[in-house]
């Protein structure tokens, strides 16, 4: 069996007082989608700091690819960075630049490509993820969305093996909430990606998962496919669980 793509391993973190990762292992598998859902404050966006070297355990390792990335010298965290691309919870995109001009920078930035090949790389980007029609308009004039389809984009015009998702439903009308999860799991199909999703929102994670994980007092308490995971017995997946179905069931005529 090949070695995961990121592994996690025993993860610690404290803030003053305050500890936030308390023994955390979870690996990722290259090609899936794992979503990691917790309840706001339980330390899901640290974690995911620490998978791209934003933040260093204070005991643990995180490897990613082979390379433990406390060890490296800050080249090696860059090049290791490189295989990260970031959707960002309101997608960050530039208004000042049209879509194709949003997802051309980090292209430009490289300086290592003609004109026409970022051209056609990044319309290749655009056409995967249906927002093609859309090149030479500003964010302003996007819906929600469509935001978040030219920040993916942006994430994987430079072929990132792993997409972060940071919140990608927050504060989505039902109807945008489903196009979101239909563009990670586009992502997915078209690009390979493997994707990481931190989330509070489980009925979407249900439908872009291979496998979900939960986040509880500083370690994942459980973890596993989505029909194991609706059957958790654990309590506090319980609750979280009951509370979303109870929130459904409320809004039933």
């Amino acid at each position: 069996m090949s070695a995961p793509l990121i592994r996690t391993e025993n993860l610690h973190k404290r803030f003053g007082d305050h500890t936030v990762l308390k023994g955390l292992s979870l690996d990722f598998e290259a090609g899936t989608t794992t979503v990691i859902l917790g309840g706001s404050g339980s330390g899901k966006s640290v974690f995911m700091k620490h998978l791209i070297g934003l933040l260093r355990p204070d005991r643990g390792r995180v490897i990613v690819e082979g390379e433990e990335l406390s060890r490296l010298n800050r080249a090696d965290l860059n090049r290791i960075r490189r295989s990260f691309g970031m959707v960002f919870q309101m997608a960050a995109l530039f208004d000042s630049m049209t879509v194709f001009e949003n997802v051309a920078f980090p292209v430009r930035e490289g300086g290592r490509h003609a004109e026409s090949q970022i051209r056609s790389r990044v319309m290749e980007r655009l056409e995967a993820l249906d927002v093609a029609h859309a090149a030479h308009k500003y964010p302003a004039e996007l819906s929600g969305g469509m935001r978040k389809r030219v920040g993916l984009a942006r994430a994987v015009v430079l072929d990132p093996k792993i997409v972060l998702y940071d919140e990608p439903t927050t504060g989505l009308d039902p109807l945008t909430t489903r196009s979101v999860d239909e563009m990670i799991l586009a992502a997915k199909a078209a690009f390979g990606v493997t994707g990481v999703v931190i989330s509070h929102d489980i009925g979407s994670a249900l439908r872009v998962a291979d496998r979900l994980a939960f986040l509880h007092d500083g370690v994942i308490v459980e973890q596993g496919p989505p029909d194991a995971f609706r059957r958790s017995e654990h309590p506090e997946v319980r609750r979280f669980l009951d509370a979303w179905s109870n929130q459904l069931e409320g809004k039933r005529p």
